[in-house]
């Protein structure tokens, strides 16, 4: 059995830890118990026993396994949403496409259904596309919450400026330069600072 000081240890691990659920700290706190108790039987140290444990439950950290439980709570959600956006994105996407078709072929209605499709995907699917990356980065470092906000901004932007251009409306080339700028300047560094930690670590 752990004695009240070993207990008392484990916990104080886990409330340092960035969980926030206070039923996954209680199963953890379970969980790792039954795991330090069931090596410190075969005749483990406390210490040794704690480190297999840790290994075994958590390998890469308590924070992982609050997000595996908040997708597991929100599953049924979170899939329904990705299915809205992705046919959104498939709508938006054939909209483009056929409209385009319809605007070189001279048809009728291709500029309008090229227009709405872009602006569906634009201004629809790309913030839920961006929605879902950035709850997928909470927990994580700011910059790359940072670098799916910049990213998701200048490509609306930039992709307005585009249709703003095809479509001969005013304003185009200004869209156009503060998309391209807001890429270079702001999503690009983010872009590739992240590439190079995550290289040199």
């Amino acid at each position: 059995m752990l004695s009240d000081e070993h207990l008392e240890q484990i916990r104080q691990e886990i409330e340092r830890s960035s969980l926030s659920i206070s039923m996954v700290k209680e199963d953890l706190l379970d969980h790792f118990c039954c795991a330090v108790e069931s090596k410190m039987e075969e005749g483990h140290t406390f210490e040794s026993a704690y480190h297999s444990a840790w290994k075994k439950i958590c390998p890469n950290g308590l924070n992982e396994i609050q997000e595996e439980t908040i997708y597991l709570l929100n599953e049924p959600k979170i899939v329904a949403m990705k299915r809205v956006m992705y046919s959104i994105g498939l709508v938006a996407s054939v909209c483009i496409s056929i409209g385009w078709l319809f605007t070189l072929l001279n048809w009728p209605g291709g500029n309008k259904l090229f227009s709405y499709g872009f602006l569906g995907f634009a201004l629809i699917f790309l913030p839920m596309f961006a929605l879902n990356r950035y709850k997928a980065s909470v927990g994580k470092v700011m910059t790359e919450r940072l670098k799916i906000i910049l990213g998701l901004f200048s490509a609306i932007i930039t992709g307005l400026s585009v249709l703003f251009k095809l479509m001969h409306w005013p304003g185009a080339a200004m869209l156009l330069i503060a998309g391209i700028s807001l890429f270079s300047i702001g999503f690009l560094p983010f872009l590739f600072f992240g590439m190079y930690k995550k290289a040199v670590e």
